[in-house]
């Protein structure tokens, strides 16, 4: 699965190999609410086709519109505005009249989908100037922490994932994690020295290595914008690397397992010496409760906590959330009994 900025940039250049002429369409300003962040994209032909998202759809539909009706005759980038009245927000589906700066670009030979999309096939975190005067192209490294920028003429909009995610085992669980975090534009990484679980591994745009995790942790060099996940329930194999883990910069180190086991596991972690606040950092049961039973089911909660714990957003403990729960339910049980008594 690509993430949606990825999925805009492969229909780009399919488009551009079969002759359409195609306007990419990036956020570059946003004033109040919005519903897209700065930084997305969508493109669309000249037929009137679109992929991607820059708004709740009242803005693709007038683009469209434009499109159907003047056609895509711009030879150089140009800015516009939407949403600056009140009449305008509502009518495009701004929220709290809201108001998006968009960069309409006609996609040409110097546009450079292709070289872009190699590079981050590659693995490589680029930077793409754009002129908006000439609509030439620069591409460049970037660093995990630059941002969408507008100088001047200049565009520069940053692509590939800047997020890491380690996940440890290859089992059911990780293939539909490995699979949902790569359309939220991790680059996942799966680490299993087991050959019975790596032998039926299915999702090629996910690699899945052949090392002792605690030793990719550390050869990784994680940072703040990195997540690892300790799902093989072997503790030789979780273990190590946790210990790792929780000694780095990572924003989200996780591990699977019951409440009595993840107690079982500190207990063990504080063998290795690591401190009580390295101890705290560790999401363990792993998730949000949710209720989840299967592995798609608990590979969304996993994410959810991901996500939240990413964007800043203040969560409560979920193993407390499901002791209360069972606690409640225990409680019903014994109300249940008792009313059969009398």
């Amino acid at each position: 699965m690509d993430s949606m900025d990825l999925d805009v940039l492969k229909t780009c250049a399919r488009w551009q190999q079969q002759g359409l002429s195609c306007l990419l369409v990036t956020v570059v300003t946003t004033w109040g609410s919005s519903p897209r962040p700065v930084g997305s994209m969508l493109v669309l032909n000249a037929l009137g086709q679109v992929a991607g998202s820059v708004s709740g759809g009242c803005i693709e539909d007038d683009l469209i519109a434009r499109v159907q009706q003047l056609g895509i005759t711009q030879t150089v980038p140009e800015l516009v505005t939407y949403g600056v009245s009140a009449e305008e927000a509502h009518r495009f589906g701004l929220p709290c009249g809201g108001t998006i700066q968009l960069a309409l670009e006609p996609i040409a030979p110097l546009s450079q989908i292709a070289e872009l999309l190699s590079a981050l096939a590659a693995g490589q975190l680029t930077r793409r100037s754009l002129n908006l005067q000439t609509g030439a192209v620069h591409l460049s490294a970037a660093q995990p922490s630059a941002q969408l920028t507008l100088h001047g003429d200049m565009l520069d909009t940053i692509h590939g994932p800047r997020w890491r995610l380690l996940i440890i085992g290859a089992g059911p669980l990780s293939r539909f994690l490995a699979s949902i975090a790569t359309g939220l534009d991790y680059q996942v990484t799966v680490c299993d020295p087991r050959e019975e679980y790596r032998s039926d591994w299915n999702l090629p745009e996910v690699p899945v290595l052949h090392a002792m995790p605690d030793d990719l942790v550390i050869e990784m060099q994680l940072d703040a914008r990195s997540a690892v996940l300790a799902l093989s329930h072997d503790p030789k194999l979780d273990d190590l690397a946790l210990m790792e883990a929780l000694k780095s910069p990572a924003f989200y180190v996780g591990a699977i397992g019951s409440r009595i086991n993840n107690q079982r596991r500190r207990e063990r972690l504080k063998e290795f010496d690591l401190s009580e606040q390295q101890l705290a950092r560790l999401h363990g049961p792993v998730g949000l409760y949710i209720g989840s039973k299967t592995p798609p089911e608990i590979a969304i909660s996993i994410l959810a906590q991901m996500t939240a714990i990413k964007n800043g957003v203040e969560l409560p403990d979920s193993a407390g959330v499901a002791l209360a729960k069972e606690s409640a339910q225990i409680s019903m049980s014994g109300a249940a009994c008792a009313l059969k008594s009398a």
